[in-house]
């Protein structure tokens, strides 16, 4: 098969090329330049910027496979930075990592390897594809302490058949890493690359401050009656469910409070007892790698990357939003996922709107 291989630069992407290429098949590397900030551009465990374009020409060499690098910085800025600035301008929590997905690297890149005639598309995330009875299914890493399969669930059914995801198989990362030396890699002891790839310095609020400068004005912190606690720098500092860095005083024999919900109209970070929470969430944006449900499904969900599984019924709504009756309270962050699980395998998500209501639990 010919395959189009997305190389980050990265260890992971480095050994599906070279693992491909092992077994025969037409590997094209294409290497997307997203960004160039200068010291992110030179940092180690960067991604898409500066060395890691190197990174990914020294591997395509070592291998024999032709290379190619796209500009993208313009559809990265207009499709994840701004989206992402203002998200938090909006009171919500973004998760930039699943917009680069859906529209970069599984939008218009499938579109290019498809017009080079590509067969597939070939990405070092840690998931698997597996065929089932209705076409392909999204399933999660072999890994658990590996997978990704929550940074997927906006991949289209279209988009999952033509994807290849070779890492999601692999017991762990040493394993991967050990290929990489196998193969002769210089990458194979490269960090890994960390959550934002954007953030040169390590401080989403930098980024922004540059693109939504109100996000970053200082307002109040106040409680469910509106009482006024104390003062904070910035809602986009926050996000739903945060108990540090509040700066409030403690209370004898009372738990710090959390975030409970943002208000970027007022500037006011509302806080509350740890165990507010909402039994109910709507979703926009849904995407379903399964038939979508005539009626309420019972799955499991994870409404954050490192949140534990929770038992709801899913409901669809028209116009590509679901309603989600969570079996116990919580307190989700809008503008982060919910995905929607059935054992191992994905069978969608959205992104969370804010709660129509509060409660705590009890009361």
């Amino acid at each position: 098969m010919r395959i189009v291989v997305a190389m980050s630069g990265g260890v992971d992407s480095s050994v599906v090329a070279g693992l491909l290429a092992e077994q025969g098949h037409e590997v094209i590397g294409v290497t997307l330049q997203l960004y160039d900030h200068g010291a992110a551009a030179k940092r180690k465990g960067a991604c898409c910027a500066g060395e890691d374009i190197h990174d990914a020409k020294r591997v395509a060499d070592r291998i024999g496979i032709a290379h190619y690098v796209i500009d993208a910085e313009a559809r990265f800025r207009a499709a994840v930075m701004e989206d992402f600035a203002a998200s938090y301008a909006a009171g919500e929590t973004p998760v930039p990592c699943v917009r680069c997905n859906q529209s970069v690297k599984f939008g218009d890149l499938i579109a290019m390897a498809r017009d080079l005639g590509a067969e597939a598309m070939a990405t070092g995330h840690y998931v698997r594809r597996i065929e089932g009875p209705n076409g392909a299914e999204l399933h999660r890493a072999v890994d658990p302490a590996r997978d990704q399969s929550w940074f997927l669930f906006a991949t289209t059914r279209e988009q999952l058949a033509f994807s290849r995801f070779p890492l999601g198989d692999m017991p762990d990362k040493a394993a991967v890493r050990a290929e990489a030396a196998r193969l002769g890699m210089q990458v194979a002891v490269k960090p890994d690359s960390q959550d934002i790839c954007f953030v040169p310095q390590g401080s989403y609020a930098d980024v922004v401050a540059r693109l939504r400068p109100e996000a970053m004005e200082a307002g109040d912190i106040v409680d469910a009656k509106g009482r006024v606690l104390g003062q904070h720098e910035g809602i986009a500092r926050y996000t739903v469910g945060q108990a540090k860095r509040l700066g409030l005083p403690k209370r004898d024999g009372e738990m710090a409070p959390v975030v409970t919900q943002l208000d970027p109209g007022r500037r006011r970070v509302i806080v509350g007892p740890r165990h507010a929470g909402v039994s109910t969430v709507r979703l926009r944006e849904v995407n379903w790698l399964a038939d979508v449900p005539v009626e309420g499904l019972r799955l499991s969900v994870k409404m954050r990357a490192r949140a534990e599984l929770a038992g709801a019924l899913v409901r669809p709504l028209p116009g590509g939003a679901a309603e989600v009756l969570l079996d116990e309270p919580a307190l989700p962050a809008p503008g982060q996922g919910c995905v929607f699980y059935q054992g191992d395998r994905v069978l969608g998500g959205g992104f969370i709107e804010r709660p129509v209501e509060l409660r705590a639990v009890g009361t």
